[in-house]
């Protein structure tokens, strides 16, 4: 349901052992074991799926670890979302976007070839892909331009995919 905080799926998703090491000596989590176990929540779960970059942050913060152990594990969730069958659906779209906002700079700062990719399939996506919704055509052509435009978005930019909806 919607009433359950991130904190509670990321408890839940992990098993007892995880859990008790994880409140007793963060820095002894095997990052690979949790982050793989967010990315299978991640591709189950769509409400899952909007909190995971943040969950993936707030551990590398709290074990005050190098991002790197996670950008693999995030790089393959974000690519399953760029699939020709996740870009069919609008809310799945929406997520990937909102990751590659929140994320997407230290990301291709860390492996920009991956990046690469992913924007290759995205791209591919925006172009070719029969059955897209309007409003998933203007966040892959937001995202693309965000990218291109070197994470940020242009005034003229801001005001064209963001005055519509605020009317």
């Amino acid at each position: 349901t919607m009433e359950n905080s991130s904190d509670d799926y990321r408890i839940q998703s992990l098993d007892l052992d995880t859990q008790e090491t994880a409140v007793k000596d963060p820095s002894a989590v095997n990052l690979e074991k949790v982050s793989h176990i967010i990315v299978d929540q991640s591709l189950k779960d769509q409400i899952f799926s909007k909190e995971a970059g943040r969950i993936c942050y707030t551990i590398v913060q709290v074990n005050n670890m190098p991002m790197v152990a996670l950008v693999n594990p995030v790089y393959d969730c974000l690519m399953r979302l760029a699939k020709p069958d996740a870009l069919l659906n609008e809310e799945e779209v929406d997520c990937l976007v909102l990751q590659l906002h929140r994320i997407g700079e230290q990301l291709e700062m860390m492996n920009s070839q991956r990046m690469d990719d992913l924007f290759f399939l995205l791209r591919d996506g925006f172009l070719l892909q029969e059955g897209l919704t309007s409003m998933a055509r203007l966040l892959l052509l937001e995202i693309l331009e965000f990218r291109a435009g070197g994470w940020i978005l242009s005034t003229t930019a801001h005001k064209y995919y963001y005055s519509e909806i605020a009317d």
